[in-house]
């Protein structure tokens, strides 16, 4: 049997404390000595605390001190209004903790997918913390880190639906931590696996203040319950299943398109030579059918030069593209259509190395590994708008969108950075005719929010001829500290129509079944127009409204559901 070393000290020590409260008892009877026995309990209850566990010292944001003495609310920039008349999506401008605050009183276990790519904390200028970034050397630098993350984490917790997963993407300065953090938050048990994610090659070019170059980031992936099952058919989700390498036979034909260098290989001029399942070197096999890879270059040169070219070069060839990957190498290897009336080829992703030898049997030691190094690479072409840290490949945020086979999931991310995360959800929808909705948080720091997130939502609603609506909301905040409830109400409801939009997802000027009424007279309009209003499903009233026998009478008799507010968002603050 094993001995509790830890836990042999702990009784000691409670052993020890209880020998002073004796003493203490036994030798003083005034004011100080309630006071010692007090502190000798808190020392007690310290010593019985947590066991196991991520331990760091807390730390407190001015952000924290700013909701402790007022309420979050939404102010809408109506101007920046997309509206097409489709499924309302939301971009949210503020700081993220307080949009999580009102997020709770919308979306309490309605999101199913959560993606975020929060600061990595390298210690270069990644993680500002109130205002300074924080230093490498700076002492309590996980600590800040981890308190900044687990406030945030516990709110979006109470966000996901009981189907729901989270995915964030991390490397490993703080890996370790926020695997132990997220295990006490979401619970070990709903550890769903890691991802390893290539993002560079191993020849990139060294920056002067690394030791090395990293290659590899981690996605952590925890579900919200065991109800939470991911959609995992191996045809649709696993793009990287076999891995290719390419010999050429013969010389092919140099031909021009598109401004590029394009080498033809008849039939016979090549061979492509598939490894086993869990090969990683080499080239992956990706449909392009120009719509599945519209958002980059590589799809895009294909349905724009490669995919009508049957006529001019047979069917089965393979084309040498240059210009197109963004390493050393400058080229891809892609396939035309194989049949007279096909408009699919192949795009073969990854480092082509024409040194690989058939039956190769080299593998990654690293499970779930994936290959995005020349996403990664291509990243600077996606949405029309230049991000210079931390922007990431929709591919990898589809990636996790296909764990839903639902296409109607709402989709957050409140560190929204450039905006991958709804572009990816708008392309998905244009693939497969789905009605996902987004909510997107970030700061405007930099203008980053108006002039990233916003303009690349805007480019691709744009190019894919999308008819998603975008609503622009901002966090405000209206003071309640020394204040009584019925003082600042009516300021809350100032704000109201904005919350009732973003939980409900619609644009409420324009919704039927839905009305908002502040007001007696408001009230009495509404009842006694009520039959040309027979698409009402939901009243909000104000909170000083107050319906009399008649009208309580009319609202049963139309089976419409009445939400008093703001108690229906904000009933903590009656106290």
């Amino acid at each position: 049997m094993s001995t509790n070393i830890s836990k042999q000290k702990r009784e000691a020590l409670l052993e020890k404390i209880n020998q002073l409260k004796t003493f203490v008892e036994e030798n003083s009877s005034d004011e100080n000595t309630r006071r010692l026995l007090s502190y000798l309990g808190e020392i007690q209850k310290d010593v019985n605390g947590k066991k196991f566990g991520l331990v760091f010292e807390e730390h407190k944001e001015k952000i924290d001190l700013t909701l402790e003495a007022n309420t979050p609310v939404l102010t809408e920039e109506k101007e920046l209004f997309i509206h097409n008349g489709e499924k309302m999506n939301f971009l949210i401008e503020g700081d993220n903790l307080a949009a999580l605050e009102l997020l709770t009183k919308t979306h309490k276990e309605k999101i199913d997918l959560i993606y975020i790519d929060p600061p990595y904390n390298t210690g270069n200028k990644d993680f500002m913390y109130d205002d300074d970034y924080v230093a490498e050397d700076d002492e309590y630098r996980h600590s800040k880190w981890l308190s900044f993350m687990s406030k945030r984490l516990e709110l979006c917790k109470s966000l996901l639906s009981q189907e729901g997963f989270i995915f964030i993407s991390i490397d490993d300065k703080e890996y370790s931590q926020l695997k132990i953090l997220c295990d006490e938050i979401f619970d070990e048990q709903n550890y769903e696996k890691t991802d390893y994610i290539q993002v560079r090659y191993a020849d990139k070019t060294l920056k002067s203040d690394m030791k090395y170059h990293k290659q590899v980031e981690q996605v952590l992936m925890y579900r919200r319950s065991s109800k939470a099952q991911p959609y995992l058919e191996p045809e649709d989700y696993s793009y990287d299943k076999f891995i290719y390498s390419f010999q050429e036979l013969e010389e092919g034909r140099e031909i021009q398109l598109g401004g590029k260098k394009v080498v033809v290989f008849d039939k016979g001029q090549y061979k492509l030579i598939k490894h086993e399942e869990g090969f990683k070197e080499g080239l992956k096999e990706v449909w392009a059918t120009g719509t599945i890879l519209n958002g980059n270059s590589s799809g895009r040169f294909f349905r724009d030069y490669l995919s009508g070219r049957k006529d001019e070069d047979g069917l089965g060839v393979v084309y040498k593209v240059y210009g197109i990957g963004d390493d050393q190498y400058d080229y891809r290897y892609f396939t035309g259509p194989k049949r007279a009336n096909a408009t699919k080829g192949k795009y073969f992703q990854g480092v082509p190395n024409e040194k690989l030898e058939e039956g190769s049997t080299k593998f990654s030691p690293i499970p779930n590994f994936y290959d995005m190094a020349g996403d990664f690479g291509n990243i600077r072409h996606e949405g029309g708008v230049d991000f210079n840290s931390g922007k990431k490949p929709v591919k990898l945020i589809k990636k996790f969108i296909e764990y839903f086979s639902k296409k109607d999931i709402t989709v957050l991310d409140f560190f929204a950075g450039s905006g991958t995360t709804g572009h990816a959800v708008l392309q998905k929808n244009e693939e497969d005719g789905g009605e996902r909705q987004f909510i997107l948080v970030t700061n405007n720091q930099n203008n980053i929010c108006r002039e990233k997130t916003y303009k690349r939502l805007c480019n691709v609603i744009e190019e894919l001829g999308n008819k998603s609506s975008l609503k622009y909301f901002k966090v405000d905040f209206v003071p309640t500290n020394e204040r009584f409830f019925y003082e600042y109400a009516n300021e809350l409801l100032e704000h109201i129509r904005e919350l009732v939009e973003l939980e409900n997802a619609i644009n409420f000027n324009e919704n039927k079944e839905i009305k908002i009424i502040l007001s007696d007279e408001e009230l009495e309009r509404f009842t006694q127009e009520i039959d040309q209003l027979e698409l009402c499903k939901v009243v909000y009233l104000g909170h000083d409204v107050l319906p009399n026998g008649e009208q309580e009478g009319i609202l049963r008799k139309k089976k419409i559901k009445v939400n008093v507010i703001p108690d229906y968002y904000y009933k903590e603050k009656r106290g």
